[in-house]
C-alpha cells in the first residue's frame, strides 16, 4: 500500500504542533506501534506513521481532535485506512468509529498507555524506561491520582479490544518504549 513518507508525516505533525512533548508523545507512540507491527506482522511503517500523526490536531484545535486531522490529513491525499486509524483512536470521547483493524485496536489501546508508561519513567529518580517494571506501572495504574489525566477505561477497553490483559498489554507497551528509549531522551 502507497502512504506518505515518514518524514512527510513529522514535517506535517510539525506544522500543526510545536509543543516538545506532544512531539515526543507522537514519537513513542510511533515507536510502540512499530514494536507491535513487528508482533503483529503488520506493516511497520504504515503502523509508525498512524502512530506519529495520531495526535495531528490536538495542540491546535483540541475541541475538534480527530476531525480536524481528518480534515487535514483528507486535504493531504492520505490513504483512507491512516485516516481511520485516526479516528478510531478517538473512539468513544471524540468519535463514534470504533476500532476494528489490528493497527486500529493497537494505536487505540496504547495511546493513553504509552503517556502513563513515561509518567512512570518521569517519577523514578533517573527518570529512564530502564528503571521502569511492568510491576511498577500496574502499582501506579491502580493509583487514580497519579497521572490522572490519562483514560484508563480506555485503555482497558482497548485491552479488551485486543483480547489481552492489562497487564501484559502494560509490558510488552513497555519493552517497545525501553527499546526507543534513546530516540525519547528517556
Amino acid at each position: 500500500m502507497s502512504y506518505p513518507s515518514r518524514q512527510h508525516a513529522f514535517d506535517l505533525l510539525n506544522r500543526y504542533t510545536s509543543k516538545p512533548g506532544l512531539i515526543k508523545h507522537a514519537i513513542a507512540v510511533e515507536e510502540v506501534m512499530r514494536y507491535f507491527a513487528r508482533q503483529s506482522q503488520g506493516d511497520e511503517e504504515e503502523w509508525g506513521i498512524a502512530g506519529l500523526i495520531h495526535d495531528l490536531d490536538y495542540e491546535m484545535f483540541p475541541d475538534q481532535h480527530c476531525l480536524k486531522a481528518k480534515e487535514i490529513l483528507e486535504a493531504d491525499g492520505w490513504p483512507k485506512n491512516l485516516i481511520r486509524a485516526v479516528l478510531a483512536h478517538g473512539w468513544g470521547l471524540f468519535t463514534e468509529v470504533k476500532p476494528e483493524s489490528e493497527m486500529e485496536k493497537h494505536l487505540y489501546a496504547t495511546d493513553e498507555l504509552s503517556g502513563f508508561i513515561v509518567a512512570c519513567a518521569l517519577v523514578r529518580p533517573t527518570k529512564k524506561l530502564s528503571d521502569v517494571d511492568v510491576e511498577f506501572v500496574c502499582k501506579k495504574w491502580r493509583i487514580p491520582s497519579f497521572a490522572a489525566g490519562v483514560k484508563r477505561d480506555v485503555v482497558a477497553r482497548g485491552a479488551e479490544l485486543l483480547n489481552t490483559s492489562f497487564e501484559r498489554l502494560a509490558n510488552e507497551t513497555l519493552k517497545a518504549l525501553q527499546a526507543s528509549a534513546d530516540k525519547l531522551g528517556l
